[in-house]
């Protein structure tokens, strides 16, 4: 037998349409296994038969086939698939080709992930998708949770966070950013109605990264950053806080100290990331891994987070009609942190919040006093300094989170399959506190300490089996699917409390050491949901889409008369340049007009909302305390979920061979039975919660997003892109119970203030409400529609008079700001030379109120102060906006603190270099790239505070990412932080 000779082959591979060189072109030898990949110059090579074919494939270029016939150099060229709109976009329990699309959805792949340094993979998103607003629930803190919000608020009570699933897992947590091959957003009815009850808030499809058939590859990831805070207050130092105080009171006594505080706590912080994957196939088999190895320490001392990450893949087409495969997940994480953004609940005016501590607390005292003890304040709150705070307090949480995913795919017969999926996922969460004796009034005064410790554990099963059918009908495709979900949640908790410890040294490990225990809490809930889905899309021609989807939902939250509720959606589309008038026009390349119109419902309350519940008390009998029950809530037999019924309309055009491409989508969603909780339920029945949740109320969204992505410059070594994106939002409340207003208060709660914000019909939800600040009084007649409270004299504020009484009261409180943005933007330019790379990325939004708290307390009179109040009014100094200085202002709610929040945010730039092949080659390795990045470098706001972006909880706590109506505010968030970063990447 005679063998063919094998011969050394090599060669260049470029683009048709510029002549540019192509990197990461797979070349493979036809039927076999062996290939390679072309290096950052396009070149390639490898050994092959002499009679074989060599393979060429590339993202969004033709494959291209090409016999050697004995040739030893073949250089070739890679013509652009037509489609840049062939791009395959993941959605509901299936893919679709990009240009199919017929609904509104934004896609952001590995590259843009991947441009420049990322803590947890939800940032990706901020500034890259219309409509899509991202935020941290708490600034630059280590490990804060992000907050996502797609087309604005659609609830007031319910979460308005989207539905996140992970490669087919509904309600994942995010993986890591380098793990991620693409995240897609579904933002209309038509893409997230397969979702049904869940599908209101909008979907995140995330899919991870897969092998490939072909060599082994192996990729480090390393990257080191230098963090700093962004911005500063400008405080009084401890002469100037003398001076003011003895303003106020001429007996104050200067301290002994000049502390600044913000230089005490504020440190030099870093974060260290490293990866290290690897991944291929053989034999029908494929197979990707990683993990990830995460540390952050803050900026403010003793604010630390770790977290170890890993994730697996594996693949298998066990038959030409079989094929398996296995997804798995985990990750453990522990934060160190220091308490910020306090409810103001605690003893003595919120002493446990060390940032506003950290502003608030006297200059002029240092850590310890003259008998070695932790400072305390002498003016205004009684609270610990904030150093002490923050270095003696332990606020500890460990989380565990683990996730496993299996599915079989089976071709039954040609065109038809069926997949089942089986998945379970796991979270465990500690969390624990203590406060040493030593902090005298944080941790109570006397009482040797306080600890409590927490448990959190949730578990998931899902199973979904779907059928999926194609066909070709003539000049039509026609694709059905057709399956049924189910997934069971449960969740149980714990929390335990103690105080009087003999000893600090055991932290809250030992809580049976102490002489107090607090009365332990548990609780167990489970909740079910099970739902029939199917979708039908029907393309004609390559030129008329339709698209059908429903979804049965069936959910044990809800009572019984309405367990069951059916979500449809419709949509069309019209490719109006593939019609023979536009077909051969050689300036556009696609012109896509969209429309759809659908419902999807919002199901997220606790369990158990809708049934009669009884709650345990305490009670004295015969001079003995007895536990007993009473009536806690009354049932609601006809609890449902929300509905949004949404349309939107989308045109798509691509212009000069897509170049320039533009998405333009208008949308309107109204949200109607809204679930809030009614006040309306009398006393005399013996509810000990009076408040019960109903289905009543309407909130309205409607916006408009613009997506704009340029070629900018194509030509040989140099390329320039730039994508931008930008929308605008408005919300209404349409409707509230009985049609009256309901006034919330997210001031700390040792302001001891009733209203800041309210929910009105017609106005946009969580707008802000108080007094709307004139000016300074100056003594002598009032100005003409104004008044000031009963007592005032010159130099106090001036207010609006509403109800024209001639005294300022809370009848004159009225709307005075709105924290929702006009629009928000993102805009990325990417450029490239040679083996360099930039990446300039600009973040922002206009138009949205800040309401700063911050500066409603150090303008009070009772603490340190901003060094505005050193032009306060006195008799000399008449011309100012600035009241005069008293003890106590009692913290007044007026527009004199709400303030301009718009903001233009430098996000990211980056520089990059690959290494040339040469240097490559020698190393024996496929790619070596060096970058240097810088992350919020710069800030453009006429906003006083720290940062523009807030998210304080409110004097109720809880988390922003659920809190639709508080929005705006800030007091004590942890401060945002500029970083510089190295990263190299390696890859073998």
């Amino acid at each position: 037998m005679a063998y063919a000779a094998e011969s050394p082959i090599k060669g260049t591979v470029t683009a048709q349409e510029d002549n540019s060189t192509l990197p990461g072109v797979s070349v493979t030898v036809k039927g076999t296994m062996k290939g390679t990949m072309t290096d950052m110059d396009g070149n390639y090579n490898l050994v092959a038969d002499e009679n074989a074919v060599l393979v060429f494939s590339f993202i969004g270029y033709e494959t291209l086939e090409v016999s050697i016939k004995n040739q030893s150099t073949i250089n070739v060229q890679l013509a652009l698939n037509s489609a840049l709109l062939e791009e395959v976009v993941v959605v509901g329990y299936g893919s679709q080709k990009k240009s199919d699309i017929t609904g509104s959805v934004s896609s952001i792949k590995a590259e843009e992930i991947d441009a420049f340094p990322l803590a947890n993979a939800e940032q990706a998103l901020q500034g890259r998708a219309a409509g899509v607003v991202v935020q941290s629930n708490n600034g630059g803190e280590p490990g804060a949770p992000i907050s996502i919000k797609i087309r604005g608020n659609t609830s007031i009570s319910a979460s308005s966070t989207p539905l996140i699933v992970v490669d087919g897992f509904v309600g994942a947590t995010m993986p890591q950013p380098n793990d991620i091959a693409s995240i897609e957003v579904l933002k209309d009815a038509s893409a997230t109605a397969i979702y049904g009850s869940r599908g209101s808030n909008g979907v995140v499809m995330v899919t991870t990264k897969k092998g490939t058939n072909g060599k082994l590859s192996v990729e480090l990831n390393s990257n080191y950053s230098v963090q700093n805070t962004a911005n500063r207050l400008d405080l009084l130092n401890a002469s100037e806080f003398a001076s003011y105080q003895q303003t106020i009171n001429p007996n104050y006594v200067q301290g002994p100290a000049d502390t600044d505080w913000q230089d005490l706590l504020y440190r030099t912080g870093n974060t260290q990331n490293h990866q290290f994957s690897f991944s291929g196939g053989k034999d029908n088999i494929n197979f990707y891994a990683s993990a990830n190895y995460f540390k952050q320490n803050g900026v403010i001392t003793n604010s630390d987070y770790e977290k170890v990450t890993f994730l697996s893949n594996i693949d298998a087409q066990v038959t030409d009609k079989l094929k398996l495969g296995f997804n798995l997940f985990g990750n453990r994480s522990e934060k160190d942190g220091v308490p910020t953004q306090s409810t103001g609940e605690t003893a003595n005016g919120g002493g446990d919040d060390v940032i506003s501590l950290m502003f608030r607390f006297m200059p002029d005292l240092g850590v310890k006093d003259a008998n070695g003890l932790n400072s305390t304040n002498s003016i205004g709150d009684n609270i610990d300094n904030p150093y002490s705070v923050a270095t003696e307090s332990v606020n500890n949480t460990k989380n565990d989170q683990y996730r496993a995913n299996l599915y079989a795919n089976y071709e039954i017969i040609k065109n038809l399959t069926f997949k089942t999926t089986l998945g379970f996922s796991s979270t465990n969460e500690t969390f624990g506190v203590f406060r040493p004796s030593t902090l005298i009034i944080t941790a109570g005064g006397g009482t040797g300490g306080k600890a409590s410790i927490a448990n959190f554990r949730k578990t998931n099963v899902l199973n979904e089996n779907y059928l999926t059918y194609t066909k070709g009908i003539g000049k039509g495709n026609l694709s059905l699917l057709a399956g049924y979900s189910y997934q069971k949640t449960s969740t149980e908790r714990f929390t335990a409390g103690a105080s009087g410890f003999t000893s600090d040294s055991f932290s809250f490990y030992n809580l049976g050491g102490s002489s107090v225990t607090t009365v332990p809490t548990s609780s167990f809930t489970e909740q079910e949901i099970q739902s029939q889905f199917g979708r039908a899309n029907f393309d004609y021609d390559d030129k008329y889409l339709l698209t059908a989807t429903v979804r049965r939902d069936g959910a044990s939250n809800f009572a019984a008369n309405n367990k069951y509720a059916i979500f449809p959606s419709g949509a069309i589309g019209w490719r109006v340049s593939n019609e023979d008038f536009l077909k051969n026009n050689t300036s556009i390349s696609n012109l896509k007009l969209r429309a759809s119109y659908g419902v999807t419902g919002n199901q997220a309350i606790d369990a158990y909302q809708s049934l009669a519940k009884f709650a345990t008390i305490f009670t004295g009998i015969n001079g003995q305390s007895v536990n007993a029950v009473v009536p806690d809530q009354s049932a609601n037999l006809n609890l449902k979920w929300e509905t949004s019924y949404q349309t939107n309309i989308g045109l798509d055009l691509g212009l000069f061979n897509n170049r320039i491409s533009l998405a333009l989508d208008y949308y309107n969603i109204d949200t109607k039975d809204l679930l809030l909780a009614d006040q309306s339920q009398p006393e005399y029945l013996g509810f000990q919660t009076l408040a019960s949740i109903r289905n009543v109320g309407e909130i309205n969204n409607k916006g408009f997003e613009v997506t704009l992505n340029t070629r900018n410059v194509n030509k040989g070594d140099f390329n320039w892109d730039t994508d931008f994106n930008w929308s605008t939002n408005k919300n209404k409340v349409v409707s509230l119970i009985n049609g009256i207003d309901v006034f919330l208060d997210a001031s700390p709660g040792y302001f001891s203030v009733a209203r800041t914000h309210v929910l009105r019909e017609g106005e946009a939800a969580g707008v802000f409400w108080g007094y709307e600040y004139k000016g300074v009084y100056q003594g002598d007649n009032l100005p003409a529609g104004t008044a000031t409270f009963q007592g005032a004299v010159a130099g106090d504020p001036l207010f609006t008079d509403v109800d024209g009484s001639g005294a300022i009261t809370t009848d004159d409180q009225k709307i005075i700001g709105n924290p929702n943005p006009d629009f928000t933007m993102g805009i990325t330019n990417n450029f490239s030379y040679k083996n360099f790379g930039l990446n300039i990325f600009f973040q922002g939004a206009y138009g949205g109120d800040v309401f700063n708290l911050t500066k409603v307390q150090l303008l009070n009179g009772d603490s340190n102060a901003l060094r505005d109040v050193l032009d306060s009014w006195t008799p000399t100094n008449t011309d100012t906006d600035i009241p005069r200085a008293v003890g106590n202002r009692g913290r007044e709610i007026s527009s004199r603190f709400v303030e301009n929040g718009s903001y233009m945010r430098l996000k990211n730039v980056a520089l990059s270099y690959n290494f040339p092949s040469a240097i490559v080659q020698k190393l024996r390795m496929e790619n070596v790239r060096f970058s240097v990045s810088a992350q919020n470098l710069l800030t453009f706001t006429k906003y006083s505070g720290l940062d523009p972006e807030v998210s304080y909880f409110g004097a109720g706590g809880g988390d922003s990412s659920s809190g639709n109506t508080t929005q705006g505010f800030d007091f004590g968030n942890f401060p945002t932080v500029k970083s510089v970063n190295f990263s190299l990447n390696l890859k073998f």
